[in-house]
């Protein structure tokens, strides 16, 4: 993507302390549930995020509209601090990151009416009219493929999808350049999930919108991603292209979550990876690489230090110490 840098995210961290006792409570453990991610957002990008649940996915989508405060690193929008924002300027950095969330049926205040629910941004921000602002609500109904008629009606009164819609008709409000999509289809059925999908889609070449897409189906993710980051146990282990990590995954933990989804074609399963036992617990990380319990192919060095992300090839980055230095392939099978 050749498109202008709008986020830059180094060494994000989100450590949660931990206490125990019923009357003294005494520190116990930090959980680590973000620990030190680092990417990039262009224009008219998507970045698919992917991992099993606990990994910090939503975590960070907290932190890139700074719903949560980091403990550690930077959130740059460009070029300026997010974490470092107050009153009027965070309130301006609200105006382009939005979020889109994950459960449509909790998000939207169902004693309001959708029209409402849409208009409450421009209230906030004390942007246009309020006599201006019932057209620019029916406008975004339209955008988003619902009827504007419908702008008395409340929540209840749509389907699933339908308040996903408004979720996302609400994140378009103040026209924003980045929208943070917390696995916005997981609560719907599958042929909702793929209007839900086009939609976006069609959005992101209208406006030229820029997304952070969090998601466990894999093959949504494919559809809709230009890059794609891999999170476990807080990290980000490899990161790429979208043609680079579902081709040519290069770290174990990739092969493994690529070998669980289903294939339509019986003859063609490829390869499959049971692993063993469950992810290490955020408060008790294993030493070294976090994901050597349950790799297959650890050796003693893994247990060292935590391997770096290193480029494979451009553009795409594992943090295994068994990659080469460059190349396509992995590993040796």
């Amino acid at each position: 993507m050749t498109g202008e840098e709008l986020l830059a995210v180094e060494g994000v961290t989100k450590h949660y302390p931990i206490s125990q006792g019923r009357i003294i409570k005494r520190p116990a453990g930090v959980l680590k549930a973000v620990d030190g991610v680092s990417f990039e957002l262009r224009a008219g990008e998507t970045l698919g995020i992917v991992g099993e649940s606990g990994c910090g996915k939503s975590t960070l989508a907290k932190l890139l509209v700074r719903l949560e405060q980091p403990t550690g690193g930077h959130i740059r929008y460009r070029g300026t601090d997010i974490a470092a924002l107050r009153g009027r300027e965070l309130r301006d950095l609200r105006r382009q990151v939005q979020i889109v969330f994950q459960d449509p049926y909790s998000s939207l205040d169902p004693r309001m009416t959708v029209g409402q629910i849409i208009a409450e941004p421009f209230a906030v921000h004390r942007e246009s009219a309020p006599a201006d602002r019932r057209r620019r609500v029916r406008e975004l109904l339209k955008t988003v493929g619902l009827n504007p008629e419908h702008i008395d009606r409340y929540p209840h009164q749509f389907s699933g999808g339908q308040r996903q819609r408004v979720g996302i008709a609400r994140a378009l409000a103040l026209r924003p350049d980045v929208l943070v999509c917390d696995e916005p289809v997981s609560a719907l059925d599958v042929s909702i999930q793929a209007q839900i999908i086009n939609l976006l889609r069609q959005l992101q070449r209208d406006l030229g919108l820029a997304y952070v897409f969090i998601a466990h189906d894999l093959a949504v993710v494919r559809h809709i991603s230009h890059r794609v980051a891999v999170m476990y146990l807080g990290k980000i282990v490899e990161i790429g292209t979208a043609a680079e990590i579902f081709e040519r995954p290069a770290h174990p933990y990739t092969r493994a979550l690529l070998s669980a989804a289903p294939v339509p074609d019986p003859h063609h399963r490829g390869e499959r990876i049971i692993l063993r036992g469950d992810p290490p617990s955020p408060v008790k990380s294993p030493s070294g690489c976090s994901f050597r319990p349950r790799c297959w192919q650890a050796v003693d060095a893994c247990a060292e230090r935590p391997p770096a992300l290193a480029e494979l090839s451009t553009g795409h980055s594992v943090a295994c110490i068994r990659q080469p230095a460059s190349g396509v392939r992995a590993f040796d099978d």
